[in-house]
């Protein structure tokens, strides 16, 4: 994988079962339940997945880029204006922290 390339997007869904159900019948796309709160996708074009919520959605899509040095690219963030708002965590695959650019948007970066 290349280093700040997009690489993962994942969105957020009250109903995963609907939610699976819907693009499999609408596209095709395939799933890959991680537990009773995630569900990861392929055959989409780019990797992604669901991420179940209660909140209400707004912006219901986290773009995920890659990064192979993650406290790298913490720095960087941090040093042209971003701001972390959820540190480094492990998730099944990886780890991966959350940042918003200087406009608001929040992203995330990972690494195996």
């Amino acid at each position: 994988m290349d280093d700040n390339h997009i690489s993962y997007l994942e969105f957020k869904a009250k109903d995963l079962s609907g939610i699976k159900n819907f693009y499999t019948r609408a596209f095709g796309w395939e799933f890959t339940d991680y537990g009773p709160t995630y569900t990861s996708f392929s055959d989409s074009g780019v990797y992604g997945g669901f991420e179940k919520t209660d909140e209400p959605l707004i912006n219901g899509v986290l773009v995920v880029l890659y990064h192979s040095d993650l406290e790298a690219a913490k720095l960087a963030i941090t040093e042209n204006g971003g701001t972390i708002v959820k540190d480094i965590f492990s998730f099944p695959g990886g780890k991966r922290f959350h940042f918003r650019d200087p406009e608001g948007n929040e992203l995330a970066v990972w690494s195996e």
